[in-house]
């Protein structure tokens, strides 16, 4: 289906990190191939300038964890997020799309819906974790939330919002049955090299949390098996120099740190220490057994738990889709060296285990596999003021 107009359609949309410029990327490619000369424009990542997105501010200028680590930026986002606006109002894009950092674009998305811009909010907010009241703000500030993952619909119908599940993009782009023995040799692994990939995070305040902790955690199991192969795939240069210093620490400790392909370092891998977040999909899309670790400030857990109403007893994404454990989590305090490591060799021991989770990762791979950039295109154009004529 193509949608026939008289003039350029323009398209507002803010991503604010690495998970969302990749969401980004494929949806300006699918409305392409629906509306071929559709002009992109807002706040974006390499992956979607790529796709063709006029770049006004990097993701980087979002880039921030935490509830008590942003306050230190709040002044500034404020400011970016009325310049936006303003910018938005003054010259009206056909719709906008708030791609997650639902802090910052649900207040955005408020905005520009009051001044009648057609507003989209792509993944949606974590409302099943925590502040479920929260289902009526995003009501209120867009109009519609495209889901990634099924079971996020109910919150929304209970409460009369629109919210449509589109599938996981990931599980579109990512094979049913990986190619392991070729990821191997691309990284110039062996077939008989036994390899982990460790995953600390995509963002600077992830890696100075558990950074450290999960290079001490490596080079605990390589003195229990010297043989071990480890990788670690980084988002930036920046941050592999960061990592780097924090591997330097254990003197003969040998890790390969690559810059991007976390895809195929996890392909490549017989298991995975990871941190919580889009990484565990990733990992359960490529077919490899993990272990998650999850830490943020005490300052914001305390705020989380006593003022957001977190009520999650799990966080890594294949646990709540199968809402039951498939991969042991290691939260806070619980996440020290000595426990990830041992968590590690244990699951690298256990092929039965092994073998188990790999079954339950197929069947989440087939329920996220529906052409997910294609529906969210197709949700998006459908608000569009082009659409509505």
């Amino acid at each position: 289906m193509r949608f026939a107009l008289t003039n350029a359609m323009r398209i507002g949309i803010v991503a604010a990190e690495a998970s969302g410029d990749a969401l980004g990327g494929a949806l300006i490619e699918a409305v392409r191939r629906r509306v071929p000369d559709a002009r992109f424009e807002g706040v974006c990542g390499p992956r979607m300038q790529r796709a063709g997105c006029e770049r006004w501010r990097g993701i980087e200028s979002l880039s921030v964890m935490g509830l008590t680590e942003v306050l230190a930026h709040l002044p500034r986002l404020w400011r970016l997020r009325r310049k936006l606006a303003a910018r938005w109002i003054a010259r009206p894009p056909s719709v906008f799309v708030g791609i997650d950092a639902p802090d910052f674009n649900l207040g955005l998305e408020r905005r520009l819906r009051r001044a009648g811009i057609p507003t989209a909010h792509y993944v949606s907010p974590s409302v099943w974790a925590w502040r479920q009241g929260r289902t009526r703000v995003v009501g209120a500030a867009c109009d519609r939330v495209l889901c990634l993952f099924p079971f996020e619909r109910s919150f929304y119908e209970s409460v009369g919002v629109d919210a449509c599940y589109v599938g996981h993009p990931l599980a579109d782009q990512m094979p049913l049955v990986p190619d392991r023995a070729g990821a191997r040799h691309a990284l110039g692994f062996m077939d008989t090299d036994q390899v982990v990939a460790l995953l600390p995070g995509s963002r600077g305040g992830e890696i100075a949390r558990l950074g450290a902790d999960f290079a001490a955690a490596a080079a605990k199991m390589r003195r229990v098996r010297p043989s071990l192969k480890f990788v670690v795939p980084m988002v930036s240069n920046a941050l592999a120099e960061k990592f780097a210093a924090q591997v330097s620490a254990h003197h003969g400790l040998d890790i390969r740190i690559v810059v991007d392909g976390a895809q195929q370092c996890l392909t490549a891998s017989d298991a995975a220490l990871v941190a919580s977040g889009t990484a565990t999909l990733e990992a359960a899309l490529a077919k490899t057994p993990m272990v998650v670790a999850y830490r943020i400030s005490r300052m914001s857990r305390w705020l989380a738990v006593n003022i957001g109403g977190l009520k999650l007893k799990r966080y890594a994404l294949p646990n709540l889709i199968a809402d039951r454990e498939l991969v042991r989590e290691f939260m806070m305090d619980a996440a020290t060296p000595t426990a990830l490591a041992e968590a590690m060799l244990g699951l690298l021991d256990d092929r039965d285990r092994q073998r188990q989770v790999v079954d339950e990762y197929a069947k989440i791979h087939q329920l996220l596999r529906c052409g997910a950039s294609e529906r969210a295109a197709a949700a998006v154009l459908e608000l569009s003021r082009d659409a509505r004529g």
